[in-house]
């Protein structure tokens, strides 16, 4: 029984998978605020654009 105990503290697969969650959700954070500023700079490029032609 504490041959168990003992294999279950040190395992550490499941610290693993929890850093590889993290640094995903980390990752798609900043895809987020990346396409979140382009999205912007578009919107003022197509309106300028769109006021050059209609002008």
């Amino acid at each position: 029984m504490a041959n168990l105990v003992a294999r279950f503290l040190k395992d550490e697969s499941g610290a693993t998978a929890i850093e590889y969650g993290l640094l995903a959700a980390l990752i798609g954070v900043g895809i987020i605020a990346a396409v979140t500023g382009v999205r912007d700079a578009l919107q003022t490029t197509f309106g300028s654009v769109s006021t050059g032609l209609a002008g």
